[in-house]
């Protein structure tokens, strides 16, 4: 069983956390609110964000590379972070 199934009601909640402030930021902008409000908004989600890519590469790494249960689960693990990481940082 894959972690982020064992953990996915802790995860979808974080998700819908993410989204309700996805909308937030789209009521801002409806409503006009002043750009250091909307910003302090994005930064926020963008926070939230970081958060959840934190927990899943944490787990990732512990699940797949740390503690794989095949040695060739460790190379392919470590691919794939490697992939996400390069994917995160563009």
């Amino acid at each position: 069983m894959s972690h982020t199934v064992r953990a996915k009601s802790k995860l979808l909640a974080r998700v819908r956390r993410i989204r309700g402030q996805v909308e937030a930021i789209e009521r801002a902008l409806e409503n006009e609110l002043g750009c250091a409000d909307v910003l302090q908004l994005v930064a926020s989600v963008r926070g939230a964000m970081n958060g959840l890519t934190a927990e899943l590469i944490e787990d990732h790494i512990q699940h797949h590379v740390v503690e794989p249960t095949q040695e060739t689960d460790r190379m392919r693990g470590a691919d794939e972070l490697i992939d996400v990481v390069r994917t995160y940082l563009k």
